[in-house]
């Protein structure tokens, strides 16, 4: 069984002029990448939030100084990606606002990312995107989602309270295995 990889494409909204310094976006970017890791789809929260998170330059300032803060080179993203790319300029790197990483990627029945494409592979083994914490986020997420389902349920349906009960229980251990195992 394998999951589509996310749900929602971000895309990239400003247009103003452009700014002295790209940190200056970075408000703006967590909002049109939707708070989440343009490259993991996690979410920014699990890093820190806004405040740690970073941005990436699709095409490399270092390589691309004329780039360094045009609003569409710009990528919302977690560190460790940040940093698995650093300055590679290799043109197998898909704009996750420009490609639907759907197409390029899947999550496994574990919730680890997988390359389905030759780009998507490529990206997969030089960001570390099989790396076990995105799959930890991703089912987290997952278990939350359902919660909040049977919450909605619940209302109507106070006798489902038991369901309910044994999924926070799950969640409670799944979360509790994690930190065991650090």
């Amino acid at each position: 069984m394998t999951h589509q990889f996310r749900t929602t494409t971000p895309v990239r909204s400003y247009t103003g002029e452009q700014k002295k310094d790209y940190h200056q976006y970075k408000e703006q970017l967590a909002s049109d990448f939707n708070h989440r890791c343009g490259y993991t789809d996690c979410q920014d929260h699990w890093f820190g939030g806004q405040r740690t998170f970073q941005i990436d330059h699709l095409q490399p300032w270092s390589k691309y100084p004329n780039r360094k803060n045009d609003y569409s080179n710009l990528v919302y993203c977690c560190s460790y990606v940040n940093r698995a790319k650093s300055d590679d300029d290799n043109p197998n790197y898909l704009d996750p606002c420009d490609n639907d990483y759907n197409n390029h990627f899947f999550r496994d029945k574990d919730g680890c990312i997988h390359g389905k494409t030759e780009q998507g592979m490529f990206m997969a083994k030089q960001m570390c995107l099989s790396l076990r914490r995105y799959a930890i986020m991703w089912n987290l997420e997952q278990l939350e989602i359902r919660i909040d389902r049977i919450r909605q349920v619940l209302k109507q349906k106070p006798e489902l309270n038991p369901i309910l009960s044994e999924l926070l229980s799950m969640h409670y251990d799944y979360v509790k295995s994690l930190r065991l195992h650090q």
